[in-house]
């Protein structure tokens, strides 16, 4: 019981009087509902979904929280993923730990966890998945298993095939793509091409899979992968209105004369038109190499390597689950890896065509490798939520005539792109690493190293009446980028009005003279300015880099060998060396702090971050460092020491 004061009925004067206790709530108690994402078929694939939620009216749950789900024999997990969790997979299990930079309040949940499976072609019936850990006693899933028909296998051979056979045996082979093509397609289907031969022409199969059920292109046999050249067909590999195909170890060309202005070709290219809704495609371990494709046409429909591009405009068309992964790109003009579609009017994006707007959802663009890429090298159109990491990008806008940049977005929200390096963009038509363009709105950059790129390493331009809101740029490092044409600068902000668009803890070092660090060249102020600079440590030439920029806020920024405008407004600038590890960066390791930095210890806190690692997997310290290395706590100092 507890006294609070009430008041005598005799006197008018406080008196105790007893009241209850307030009732404390009961620990977190965490529980797991896994479902699946459409049928689940025997003898193919399928994704789990795993929600975690906590209790109502529980304790607030602790963190970093783990799960681990046992799966039973008739599913073998692959890959398990999901914004914010650390996921592994170990035979039947798959254990996912969510460090968290704050407790889950009860009845709140988690982001999903993404969990893909193999259906074994025995599986029937309803099988239980089981899942327990921090705070979660133990609780159990079922999942019901749909029996499979049998689904058959075609081979392709192209040196000693045969296009009057069956094309079912490797014996009685098929001899050319055209062949290949002809055959309709249905769910669960493979079409396997020997390896080590080579086949001239596009393949442009018919049919679609099902839910758990793809069809798949693939190699067999021994040697290295089946080499397919279209010979200047609109795409090597072309899919055209279907859904439900996976495309794994090939090797695409696509060479031929120079195309006129009214041609397009791709390496790999999936196109819809009038479609609808499109679900799963995969692209892994295919290599796409010289593709003699056009510098015009950016869009809606341009030459590339690995291209999703939407068309028509009587039914409102998009795709929905793409992973495009472990691929290689070379020489390959216009666009690397990309995706467009010509339903993008929203009001975000006013001016774009259709009559509105289908977000490409579900889009993985993961470990890839692109060399010498004519035009931009991984751009994401008319998405949602899409995911680019861990993608190597060496050499963009190697033979562009219109503007290109090495990875970036247009008309897309909450993208995240996160550890990718890029280097050798040529020349200053854009040319720069990363770019919040028009319309992109709410997405993330971060643990990204961009270097000696002659267009510079970030660009935020919205142009026309296109809105860009509400970006974060955060961890990321660059060194020896540059763009010394008029207006542009290692970051360049141009074009329209942004708003709520944030710069913050990075380290931005380059050794040229001739280029600007930050340019300012935006034609208007809206709520509040362009862009806010925080917590960065900026460095310049030995003989000095010059800043102009006068409408964004700065704060809390190191400079270093940076002229600075008379009028320039940082409140609390720190100019000194940061003394990082070395004078001259060749790595991001080079741009880590050495004891007695006066960056150590003296960033501000930035509002509304949730981030907890830095680009060098260091916790995040409060108070920060400022820039990209939030390492050696034990060395800080003091700005007055």
């Amino acid at each position: 019981m507890a006294a609070v004061l009430g008041l005598s009925p005799l006197s008018g004067a406080p008196s105790p009087v007893a009241v209850a206790d307030e009732p404390e709530a009961p620990a977190a108690r965490l529980s797991t509902t896994v479902s699946a994402q459409g049928r689940v078929v025997a003898g193919g694939s399928a994704v789990l979904v795993a929600r975690t939620s906590n209790a109502p009216g529980a304790r607030p749950a602790p963190n970093p929280v783990t799960v681990r789900h046992t799966l039973p024999k008739e599913l073998t997990p692959t890959q398990a993923s999901g914004r914010g969790w650390r996921c592994s997979v170990a035979r039947q299990q798959v254990s996912c730990t969510y460090p968290g930079s704050r407790a889950l309040a009860p009845s709140e949940t988690f982001p999903p966890v993404q969990i893909r499976v193999k259906v074994a072609a025995s599986a029937k019936g309803t099988v239980r998945i089981s899942s327990e850990g921090t705070a979660h006693p133990r609780s159990q899933s079922r999942i019901d298993i749909t029996a499979g028909r049998p689904a058959r296998t075609y081979y392709l051979d192209c040196r000693a095939g045969n296009d009057k056979a069956a094309g079912t045996t490797t014996a009685g082979a098929w001899r050319t793509p055209a062949r290949a093509s002809a055959h309709t397609y249905g769910p669960g289907e493979r079409l396997l091409i020997k390896r080590g031969t080579r086949c001239t022409g596009a393949l442009k199969p018919k049919g679609k899979g099902a839910p758990g059920r793809p069809v798949l292109i693939d190699a067999y046999g021994r040697g290295p992968k089946p080499h397919l050249e279209g010979a200047g067909a609109r795409g090597t590999v072309h899919l055209v209105n279907t859904e439900q195909w996976e495309v794994r170890n090939l090797d695409i060309s696509n060479t031929a004369a120079r195309p006129s202005k009214t041609q397009r070709r791709a390496g790999l290219l999936a196109q819809l038109s009038d479609y609808g809704v499109a679900r799963h495609f995969v692209v892994e371990g295919v290599d796409v190499h010289d593709v003699t494709g056009g510098a015009f046409a950016k869009d809606p429909d341009p030459s590339g390597g690995i291209l999703f591009v939407v068309r028509g405009s009587k039914k409102p068309t998009r795709f929905a689950g793409i992973r495009v992964a472990n691929s290689t790109l070379r020489h390959v003009d216009r666009t690397g890896i990309g995706t467009t579609s010509t339903w993008a009017r929203r009001p975000e994006n006013p001016e774009g065509a259709g009559r509105s707007w289908e977000a490409i959802t579900g889009l993985t663009i993961r470990r890839n490798k692109l060399y010498d890429i004519g035009g931009d090298g991984i751009v994401v159109q008319n998405a949602k939520g899409a995911l680019v990491e861990r993608n190597y990008l060496n050499g963009f806008n190697r033979r562009g005539n219109t503007y290109n940049a090495g990875i970036w977005a247009w008309n897309a929200d909450e993208v995240l792109y996160q550890y990718n390096e890029v280097t050798g963009g040529r020349g200053t038509k854009d040319s720069m690493a990363f770019d919040f363009d028009g319309g992109n709105n709410r997405s993330v950059y971060r643990y990204n190293y961009s270097h000696d790129n002659e267009g510079g390493f970030l660009l935020i331009c919205p142009p026309g009446d296109t809105i860009t809101s509400g970006n974060r740029f955060h961890d990321n490092v660059s060194i020896n980028d540059r763009n010394t044409r008029a207006g542009y600068g290692v970051i360049s902000v141009l074009c329209g009005p942004s708003r709520n668009n944030r710069v913050y803890r990075n380290t931005v070092v380059t050794s040229h003279a001739n280029t600007r660090m930050v340019s300012n060249d935006s034609k208007d102020i809206q709520d509040g300015g362009v862009a806010t600079f925080e917590n960065n440590i900026f460095v310049g030439a030995p003989e000095g880099t010059p800043l102009k920029d006068t409408l964004s806020t700065f704060n809390n920024n190191l400079y270093w060998r940076i002229g600075l405008p008379t009028d320039f407004d940082d409140p609390k600038a720190v100019k000194a060396d940061p003394m990082l590890r070395s004078a001259g960066p060749k790595t991001p390791d080079d741009l880590r702090l050495r004891p007695g930095s006066p960056a150590l210890g003296t960033g501000t806190k930035i509002d509304g971050d949730r981030t907890e690692r830095d680009f060098f997997n260091n916790p995040i310290l409060d108070p920060p460092n400022i820039g990209a290395d939030q390492g050696r706590p034990a060395a800080r100092r003091s700005r007055a020491g």
